[in-house]
């Protein structure tokens, strides 16, 4: 079997609903990847050059707003016994996160430094929760199909869910942490704690 890397998978993921242009993969991956993964536009056309060299997807020339012509890629058989392999598998996943290694050392710059990166964490995960509730609103025009497990928007939908509560707990983590921080600069509350 060919070696696919995460962004193979990712990009195999969504040819495997339906073939696209690198173009519409780039557009596709500039919002995270089942509102988790993203990929670069300069990452994109290598993978897929590699996914075709393996087999796993293959192209039609077709026409395009270019001078040259374009590409639309799909999956193939290969491509997907590969994908269904891969989602079958056991996860070698480690969470990872810029953002509580950075929380972790918070302690050596000043209060009101620490306030004001929470306070743009905060902003960030209001604003990620407001695409996602534009994304929400997109899956009721699919209806039922939503709903019916054999369908793949059931299980991208699955995704957005999970990354609106991992948004919303982040959005909770931050207003505890910056009530935290609060307290213990305000003179009144330390007076009271004594």
């Amino acid at each position: 079997m060919a070696q696919v890397g995460i962004l193979g998978y990712a990009v195999l993921g969504l040819l495997a609903t339906e073939p696209r242009t690198g173009y519409e993969l780039a557009q596709r991956m500039k919002a995270p990847i089942g509102w988790m993964w993203s990929a670069q536009h300069s990452q994109i056309y290598p993978e897929l050059a590699r996914l075709t060299e393996t087999g796993l997807v293959r192209s039609t020339v077709i026409p395009g707003p270019g001078p040259r012509d374009t590409k639309r890629y799909q999956i193939t058989t290969a491509g997907r016994r590969s994908l269904a392999a891969w989602a079958d598998s056991p996860i070698t996943e480690v969470m990872r996160s810029e953002l509580m290694l950075r929380v972790r050392v918070l302690w050596l710059v000043s209060p009101d430094r620490a306030r004001l990166f929470l306070e743009q964490q905060r902003q960030h995960q209001l604003d990620r929760l407001r695409v996602y509730a534009a994304e929400e609103a997109d899956f009721a025009r699919h209806g039922d199909a939503v709903s019916d497990p054999s369908s793949s928007l059931f299980f991208a939908y699955a995704t957005l869910r999970f990354g609106i509560g991992r948004a919303t707990q982040a959005l909770a983590w931050c207003d505890w942490l910056l009530e935290q921080l609060a307290i213990a600069v305000d003179p009144i509350a330390l007076g009271a704690q004594s």
